[in-house]
């Protein structure tokens, strides 16, 4: 999920472990069949995705053609299945080593593609604040449900 942001920053405890301005904070999910490809894809997509305004207000410029950073937190509760119950399952998450793996690897691409990229901690209880700019919030997928 991608909210473009006036500003964003991630804690844990005391500690600021991520703060952007403007820019892009992005909560990375990672789904039990996702892929290194399904990674970059989207990440690619994450960094040319014109949702700025331009000078006539329409939305036609990407993060980085307006010095846009990107806040990137993993959040495995993005795959919550709520179909049944009240209480959340979590099964179609990816396992802890695959969402790692691929968070990381989106977080690379993106800093490959030039992305100044600030991010949270990995599997950490964290508080994030995001000052959603718009508001303007887009959900990416890198295959059809």
């Amino acid at each position: 999920m991608i909210q473009r942001v006036s500003r964003a920053d991630v804690r844990i405890g005391d500690r600021l472990v991520g703060a952007i301005d403007r820019g892009l904070a992005i909560l990375a999910g990672v789904h039990e069949d996702d892929t290194d490809a399904d990674a970059d894809a989207l990440a690619d997509k994450a960094f040319k995705l014109r949702i700025f305004a331009d000078e006539a207000g329409k939305m036609n410029l990407a993060a980085s053609d307006v010095g846009g950073r990107f806040l990137v937190v993993s959040q495995f509760t993005l795959y919550a299945d709520t179909s049944r119950g009240r209480r959340p399952s979590f099964i179609h998450a990816a396992p802890a080593e695959l969402g790692e793996s691929l968070y990381r690897r989106f977080v690379d691409q993106l800093q490959r593609l030039g992305g100044e990229v600030e991010t949270g901690e990995f599997g950490a209880e964290m508080v994030v604040r995001i000052e959603n700019d718009g508001p303007v919030t887009i959900i990416l997928e890198s295959r059809a449900d």
